[in-house]
């Protein structure tokens, strides 16, 4: 009987051997992993640091966000006009161009030029609503200007593959 035991004794003194190796065994693969784990993460946080910093604009399409860019442009060059002739029919219908002129001046004198912009929030339809149609975007900005800080909303519509303003919103207490 006292063999049977220390026989026992034995096999489970081996498995908990071996179960200690194996423990020992997958803790040094862990540990050889460990590096590499860390070089992961690092990689995967740096890259979604830069992807969020690079292009804040990622969602707006290519046209629409060039679109916004010349906008802003020729209203600091003062190009109010050309801004006016190159809106949609929908803007022309609702300002006329001395009220284009005296909003767009007054944005400038008022605000200066844009240095930094941030989408804050965009919307897209396939049917806008009246007095809108077809495909329009409304994207709101978090833009900074020399004087001051604003929100800035572009109304844009697609017409034949072209992305044209159809409306220009700033809020700001600057502009009261």
């Amino acid at each position: 009987m006292d063999r049977t035991v220390s026989t026992k004794a034995k096999g489970k003194s081996k498995k908990a051997k071996d179960r200690t190796e194996d423990a020992l065994k997958t803790k040094n693969r862990l540990l050889s992993l460990r590096p590499l784990s860390i070089f992961f993460a690092f990689c995967l946080f740096t890259l979604t640091f830069l992807a969020c910093g690079a292009d804040e604009r990622r969602g707006v399409p290519a046209g629409a966000q060039a679109t916004v860019d010349r906008v802003t442009e020729e209203i600091a060059a003062g190009q109010d006009a050309r801004v006016y002739e190159e809106a949609s029919e929908e803007w022309r219908a609702a300002v006329s161009a001395e009220e284009n002129g005296k909003i767009l001046s007054r944005v400038r004198e008022r605000l200066g030029r844009v240095e930094s912009r941030a989408l804050h929030t965009g919307r897209e339809q396939q049917s806008a609503d009246p007095p809108l149609s077809g495909h329009a975007l409304e994207l709101v900005y978090q833009t900074r200007f020399e004087r001051a800080s604003a929100m800035e909303t572009f109304t844009l519509l697609e017409r034949g593959g072209d992305w044209k303003l159809a409306g220009y919103y700033v809020n700001s207490d600057a502009l009261k």
